[in-house]
């Protein structure tokens, strides 16, 4: 039997997070989702920025992702705030409980998208990033980018002779 791909579609992206703090660990859960929810989010309209994970009596749960509610939507559409509940083994369930415990630590969500038509969220547990940290990343990332200009330019001449 012919083996295929996980068809992998991107819904939301939180760069501020990789911004703000140190990414530890990354690890895949699933959404339990309204169907107004899921229409939206397939839309792409889904924004992590501001939004956390929490456990709370033994299950995950994800606050502040805001899902815009459904275009055609009715009364019964969603409230695009609410918390919504994380699916994960009880088993990593209890890892992150340890790990969050650690000072410092916190759960993120990294990314929102769909794999093979189910919406998936990249939780990641995170350190935050002091200034100087943040300066510190900004830096190495001129000089690489700077390095690679100055490589690709090389380069060029070296083909233009």
């Amino acid at each position: 039997m012919a083996e295929t791909k996980d068809a992998i579609k991107l819904v939301a992206d939180n760069r501020k997070a990789l911004h703000d703090y140190f990414i530890l660990e990354r690890l895949e859960a699933g959404l339990v989702l309204t169907g107004t929810e899921i229409k939206s989010a397939r839309e792409g309209k889904v924004q992590l920025r501001d939004s956390y994970a929490d456990i709370e009596n033994g299950e995950a749960w994800v606050m502040n992702v805001h899902i815009s509610p459904y275009s055609h939507g009715n009364v019964w559409n969603h409230e695009p705030t609410k918390k919504r509940k994380l699916l994960l083994h009880k088993q990593e369930i209890r890892k992150l409980i340890g790990k969050t415990r650690e000072k410092g630590l916190t759960l993120i969500p990294l990314k929102m998208y769909l794999k093979n038509g189910r919406l998936k969220c990249e939780l990641g547990v995170a350190k935050g990033k002091k200034a100087y940290d943040k300066r510190a990343t900004e830096t190495a990332k001129s000089q690489e980018r700077e390095a690679r200009q100055m490589m690709n330019a090389r380069n060029y001449r070296n083909r233009m002779d």
